[in-house]
């Protein structure tokens, strides 16, 4: 449960979460989104609360990218198509290519038009994800809601999501929630949950020097990344 939290994010900023398991982070990007509502307190979209907007057109002006990809059986095409129901082939192609997704599809039986499974049981970790940026690309939402997509990939996998995520994000505001330390060093603000509440907030600079909470989480997938890469 949160407690406490205030937070303000200003228009094309980019705010990190980062925090262990349970701190909070998830609920944060799940109440934006109205999954569940707020006991007491203020969620305001450009100075509106949000119980006063319509779930459907909040949403819509909300881009999600989740670690766990919600693709149906269908074609590629439908599925790309889901970000942006008007958006023609061509539009859904370019987006496709913005979020490197358009060589592998071409390379699947029939391209575009090739069935996949239910959440893409018939593609990859790494294409369903290409998948799902490519959807948020058509929406072309003012708002960004990821949940670092990037966390159980491969580092191949990882450079060429972060590369379509770059391009994603551009010119938006965004709320990302971080799993890996060195992935949100560039944002604008980090805060810091610990059981519900802000432990700590700042640059990734000012964090490090304050020598807390974030600059010990830090360390420690720092230790971890070591101790797998010397393969100990």
């Amino acid at each position: 449960v949160l407690q406490d939290i205030s937070l303000y994010a200003q228009p094309g900023q980019k705010i990190a979460f980062v925090g262990a398991t349970g701190a909070g982070k998830t609920t944060i990007t799940n109440l934006i989104n109205r999954f569940y509502e707020i006991d007491r307190g203020q969620i305001c979209y450009d100075g509106i609360e949000i119980g006063q907007i319509k779930k459907a057109d909040l949403r819509r002006s909300l881009g999600i990218v989740l670690q766990d990809v919600n693709l149906f059986t269908g074609t590629v095409m439908e599925n790309l198509r889901y970000g942006n129901p008007d958006a023609s082939d061509e539009v859904c192609i370019q987006a496709a290519k913005l979020a490197n997704a358009h060589n592998f599809i071409m390379m699947l039986p029939d391209g575009y038009q090739t069935v996949i499974g239910e959440n893409g049981s018939t593609l990859s970790g790494g294409e369903c994800q290409r998948l799902s940026i490519a959807r948020a690309l058509l929406k072309d939402a003012p708002v960004i809601l990821l949940d670092e997509a990037t966390a159980s990939l491969d580092v191949d996998n990882e450079t060429e999501i972060q590369e379509a995520v770059s391009k994603l994000i551009k010119g938006k505001t965004v709320l990302v929630i971080a799993h890996r330390m060195r992935t949100v060093e560039n944002a604008d603000k980090i805060v810091v949950l610990d059981g519900g509440v802000v432990a700590e907030s700042g640059t990734h600079a000012e964090l490090m020097k304050k020598n807390g909470l974030y600059a010990r989480l830090v360390e420690l997938q720092t230790a971890s990344a070591d101790w797998k890469l010397n393969g100990r």
